[in-house]
């Protein structure tokens, strides 16, 4: 556990400064956890109660719309988090499932640890205002680009957020990503290859 409880205070120190004394007094309540692929750790109507910072591994975030197709929302790879986080944040129901790609490991913060930091690190409050705004402007990012990006665009921008996951994710949950169909995606893909 420890590379991945330095990893995770890597991430924390590129949000906020953490000294040591700080950090002793919340290292012991990270959690390590390794979740198999293709396993759901979080499903829609369940409440989120942790947030997943991937060490090692893929998560997929996506919900099923009105004809039970699943839609990829986001990936989170390393050194990135996951969670419902309107569900985490009011501690109500899930709109999304979140589900291993890979054989994944996570580092898991609950809610109450959360709240732990908030109270007990001095830029506490801090760190949860900017994993707040990270996560406001990736649903504003997936938003705009549905709406002022063709699909080219959204491939060529989804190559640059996600190095490599065209080699480690199934074609079907990337072409619903852009969301395009998988024929579709082959076109893009030749292009690209082609330039």
């Amino acid at each position: 556990m420890n590379s991945e409880l330095k990893t995770i205070r890597e991430l924390i120190l590129h949000y906020i400064d953490i000294n040591d004394s700080e950090w002793e007094q919340c290292k012991s309540m990270f959690k390590l956890k390794r979740i198999r692929k293709k396993e759901i750790i979080l499903s829609k109507g369940e409440i989120s109660r942790e947030i997943y910072f991937v060490a090692k591994g893929i998560l997929r975030i996506y919900f099923v719309d009105e004809n039970d197709d699943e839609k990829t929302f986001h990936f989170s790879l390393e050194n990135t988090f996951a969670t419902d986080y309107e569900s985490f944040l009011k501690q109500t129901s899930a709109d999304f499932y979140i589900q291993a790609l890979e054989n994944t490991t996570v580092i898991v913060i609950t809610f109450e640890m959360l709240q732990f930091l908030y109270k007990n690190l001095l830029y506490g409050e801090k760190l949860g205002r900017l994993i707040a705004e990270d996560y406001f402007f990736l649903m504003n990012y997936k938003i705009k680009g549905f709406y002022t990006q063709t699909p080219i665009q959204r491939y060529n921008s989804m190559n640059i957020m996600f190095p490599k996951i065209l080699i480690r994710v199934p074609q079907h949950y990337i072409a619903s990503y852009l969301n395009i169909s998988s024929v579709h995606l082959s076109r893009l893909k030749q292009g690209a290859e082609q330039e």
